[in-house]
């Protein structure tokens, strides 16, 4: 059997110091390299090899247009992992980016092997698992009516309907989930979810949140994460529940 190709990375910059060297690092580590540089250069070759590309390096100050507006655009139709490159950090313009599906956020200046470190830690969080040998249906295991959560095929649903979720808040939603009732702290999410040797603050597991109760209302689900002040969140739902097919 032939193996697959290693995965695309496409860097969205208009420096071309910037993408070089991201692109020698990237092929360096094992990966297959794309540059852009402009945002309408990175569309058509997303219409292009769309299909191919494992993850997007967005840069936020392009020379037809700011990446929010970009990254807007793509949620509506992917949800590719997306690494937002920054040069000012700035708390607000952070989670302004995950709410809008960023996946991960660096600061300028930046050294080439941070970057792949941050590339290699996303594509590892969107990955489904490995599937499992064949077990006894699990008993429910979450209490929310309708909510479908997949592992395995990294879906879920409320009904009929999917939610679009990115890699970070269907982890996010799976992780809380599959531990009803019980006061989940945000360092436990933090631990949980983005894993160690990630360096992001508190207030991105708010973010999240604030985007999962967004697209679970949109899709009818009742109010099913409550804030418990002053500590974190847990996850509050009601009987008749699917538990989190695939989970480990």
């Amino acid at each position: 059997m032939t193996a697959p190709p290693p995965p695309l990375i496409l860097t969205i910059d208009d420096e071309p110091a910037i993408t070089d060297s991201l692109s020698y690092a990237l092929t360096a580590s094992g990966y297959r390299a794309l540059a852009a540089p402009t945002l309408a250069a990175a569309s058509a070759l997303l219409e292009e090899r769309g299909a191919e590309v494992s993850l997007v390096v967005l840069d936020l100050a392009l020379p037809d247009g700011h990446g929010f507006d970009w990254l807007r655009r793509l949620r509506a139709r992917s949800q590719v992992p997306v690494l937002i490159l920054s040069s000012h950090d700035d708390e607000v313009e952070h989670i302004v980016g995950l709410e809008l599906g960023a996946d991960d956020y660096i600061n300028k200046p930046f050294s080439p092997r941070e970057v792949v470190a941050r590339v290699r830690a996303v594509l590892r969080r969107a990955a489904p698992p490995e599937p499992a040998a064949p077990a006894p249906a699990p008993a429910p295991a979450s209490p929310a009516p309708a909510l479908h959560i997949n592992r395995l095929a990294h879906e879920a649903r409320y009904g009929d309907a999917a939610l679009p979720l990115s890699a970070l808040e269907f982890a996010l939603l799976a992780y809380l989930s599959e531990r009803p009732r019980e006061v989940i702290t945000r360092q436990q999410a933090l631990r949980a979810v983005w894993g160690g040797g990630v360096f992001v603050s508190e207030r991105t597991v708010d973010a999240h949140i604030k985007a999962l109760r967004k697209k679970l209302t949109a899709a009818g689900a009742p109010e099913l994460i409550e804030t418990v002040r002053g500590v974190g969140y847990r996850f509050e739902g009601t009987e008749g529940a699917e538990g989190a097919e695939g989970a480990p």
